[in-house]
């Protein structure tokens, strides 16, 4: 089986805990892989012990927010922080609920958009540079990333009008990197992929600065596959039909489970 819902349904490993209580074989990392992947700030902390850059940030509960009293956390994260700053929920995907703040008035409201769509909102430096995706795959010879996209919305913010309205955003692939800095952008991705304990295919989030750091944003363990997604477009680039693609992968999970049950089973 290969799942392709996006968001919280198929990335935050409920849907692979079916799939296992059904002894069903599913292309994609397990459940608790899943979990770690899909909670933004848990990933960020994984990663970042590979030695990988992420964005400096704090992680916080609606709750905690307010009871501490948002004017002063508020004030406290400019403190630490500074500007400008990106406000996310913890949990979600496709930009959704994800604020960009250039000034301390506008972290309120981006706290808001946040929580409406989680109970933890994640408030991280913005890094300025050039966005990438870098999609990881594994058909059975180990992770290997495939070419680096670099992502130009016509905004600027690669938001959820960014990512799904066809023509709005510019994707380059082979991105226009230099060779060293594509490579690393590749290394991160593949280091990523295996901190986390994922399998079979993901696709990280980076964004590479001025000064040539490539910083670990997040990583998608059920990445779109849509027309104005990065993942085909990487595929195209690396002389690989998608369709078939996607048939290696269902043929190793078929192995892989069929390898899990004993004889005559």
């Amino acid at each position: 089986m290969l799942p392709l819902l996006h968001g919280e349904t198929g990335e935050d490993g409920a849907l692979r805990e079916v799939l296992e209580l059904l002894e069903l074989p599913y292309v994609g990392a397990r459940p608790a892989a899943c979990r770690a992947a899909f909670d933004k700030p848990v990933a960020k902390e994984t990663v970042v012990r590979t030695g990988i850059s992420t964005p400096k940030g704090v992680a916080l509960p609606h709750q905690t927010f307010r009871e501490l009293g948002a004017a002063a956390v508020m004030d406290a994260i400019v403190a630490s922080i500074g500007l400008p700053l990106i406000v996310k929920p913890a949990r979600g995907g496709s930009a959704l609920g994800c604020t960009v703040v250039r000034d301390a008035e506008g972290l309120a409201g981006a706290m808001v958009s946040a929580f409406a769509y989680g109970d933890t909102a994640l408030v991280e430096q913005l890094v300025v540079g050039t966005e990438v995706a870098v999609p990881v795959i594994d058909t059975g010879g180990g992770p290997e990333a495939l070419p680096v996209v670099s992502i130009e919305p016509d905004g600027g913010v690669y938001d959820y009008t960014a990512r799904y309205t066809a023509g709005s955003t510019e994707f380059v692939v082979p991105a226009g990197l230099p060779d060293d800095l594509a490579a690393e952008c590749s290394r991160v991705a593949v280091t990523a992929h295996e901190a986390l304990g994922l399998r079979d295919l993901s696709r990280s989030d980076l964004m590479v600065d001025g000064e040539g750091t490539v910083w670990f944003l997040e990583v998608n363990v059920a990445p779109g596959l849509t027309e104005t997604s990065t993942v085909p477009l990487s595929v195209q680039a690396a002389g690989l039909d998608l369709g078939q693609l996607m048939a290696d992968l269902v043929g190793a999970a078929v192995a892989r489970q069929t390898t899990k049950r004993p004889p005559n089973s």
